[in-house]
């Protein structure tokens, strides 16, 4: 049995790994707070793109897509992806939509592995349900409307990219991150 199964630890062996952990999923998966719990027990820095991207925006996304339109919140998001694969020892939290230009999951992919949190469409919305800070993605529906619609489109997409699928439905964010750090620490090949 691995030594890193089952437990948060292993920044040692870790440290020893090459590569960034690349976290990608649907709004509500999980990515931030994993991505915390990921880089604090393999010695890795964090970065968040949608913290980075509303930094740089001067507001909230949902103010900056309000103002500007999807175009150039994808055309910033692209900026972020480019800086973020630039980076090195570092748990990357995207956003959900940043599969959707293949340029951005090219340069992140080649900066280490991809990990797909998946989620069915119902507890998605039963986890973002009360968040208010959420635009809608299609302008047709409401954000919790058009989840099953977006989730279905991105499947195919996120699964490309993909190197690894961990589910995160009825589980908790220190069971999803372990199962994280366990591949990453050299538990699964």
């Amino acid at each position: 049995m691995n030594e890193c199964h089952g437990r948060i630890g292993c920044a040692e062996r870790y440290a020893r790994a090459a590569g960034n952990v690349v976290l990608v999923g649907f709004r509500g998966t999980g990515k931030s707070s994993v991505a915390e719990l990921v880089a604090m027990a393999t010695d890795r820095g964090v970065f968040h793109m949608d913290a980075t991207i509303s930094e740089r925006a001067g507001s909230s996304i949902p103010e900056f897509v309000e103002r500007r339109g999807w175009d150039a919140f994808w055309a910033l998001e692209s900026e972020v992806a480019d800086e973020a694969a630039k980076t090195k020892n570092t748990v990357i939290d995207t956003g959900g939509g940043v599969i959707r230009r293949d340029e951005n999951m090219t340069s992140l992919k080649s900066t280490g592995s991809v990990f797909w949190l998946t989620a069915h469409a119902t507890t998605i919305k039963e986890r973002i349900r009360d968040e208010t800070h959420r635009p809608s993605l299609t302008g047709r529906k409401s954000f919790l409307d058009e989840v099953d619609e977006i989730l279905e489109a991105r499947e195919p997409v996120y699964a490309r990219y993909a190197d690894y699928i961990i589910e995160t439905d009825g589980r908790t964010l220190s069971e999803i991150a372990n199962d994280i750090i366990h591949i990453v620490c050299g538990g699964i090949p």
